[in-house]
């Protein structure tokens, strides 16, 4: 059974003075975050106890979903509003594309995980949440997309913070486990970076937006956040596409 969740995005979208706009964003999902942080999954991930095969898939629904998130980077970056923002769009596109793809490939093919069933397929969770971002990269103004996207560095930053903490212990009692080393990269300085990078090009464009691009902004970052929740809890919990 997964944990219900309550979010808070009714109410406005209008940062009170001397705040960012992110700030707001942040404090509309408040009880997301909450419930993201609770999550058996992570608890696991973190602290080893996650079975191998729940990792194996986890891994294989994650390189699916960096495949489709770097092509709606990519649409971002084609509507941003200067080369400068631009190019980090693009450059997270990239990133996400090749160097952290690769890496799940190299954890997948090391042979330390068992063997997968057969060729992975989105779960609904996953198709869901590539499906809202490439849509909304496509279709919606460039605030909203900007907005849409947030989550993913964001959220994934903070909960990183934590795992990779709880990664180290894991390893300081046993140097061989399967993926904690793998889990300690979640903390890596220069994600941090860019997650600073990707609010202060959001906060940006809410100073651009229209008070409605604003109040889509907000629906944006909390639906993105939902998915976040999703992603994560049916690894653990699955739900299975119809059969066939």
């Amino acid at each position: 059974m997964t944990t219900s969740v309550h979010d808070p995005s009714g109410s406005g979208s209008t940062a009170p003075a001397g705040a960012r706009f992110t700030d707001l964003l942040w404090e509309h999902t408040a009880d997301l975050r909450a419930a993201i942080d609770d999550m058996e999954f992570l608890r696991r991930l973190g602290d080893g106890t996650l079975p191998l095969d729940v990792f194996r898939t986890y891994i294989e629904q994650d390189s699916l979903y960096l495949t489709e998130y770097a092509k709606a980077l990519a649409l971002v970056a084609a509507t941003s509003p200067d080369p400068q923002t631009a190019a980090f769009w693009a450059t997270s596109a990239a990133t996400a594309a090749v160097v952290e793809s690769g890496l799940h490939e190299d954890l997948l093919s090391n042979g330390l995980l068992p063997e997968s069933a057969g060729a992975p397929e989105h779960s609904p969770a996953c198709l869901g949440y590539v499906s809202y971002l490439t849509a909304t990269a496509a279709t919606e103004p460039y605030p909203v997309a900007a907005a849409a996207v947030l989550p993913c560095f964001w959220i994934y930053a903070e909960v990183g913070r934590r795992l990779a903490a709880s990664a180290h212990d894991v390893l300081a009692a046993d140097p061989s486990h399967p993926y904690a080393q793998w889990v300690t990269t979640y903390d890596d300085p220069a994600f941090h970076e860019s997650v600073s990078t990707a609010r202060r090009l959001v906060d940006a464009a809410a100073d651009a937006a229209t008070p409605a691009q604003r109040d889509a902004m907000v629906r944006a970052f909390v639906v993105a956040t939902r998915y976040e929740f999703l992603f994560w809890d049916t690894t653990l919990h699955p739900q299975p596409w119809p059969a066939s």
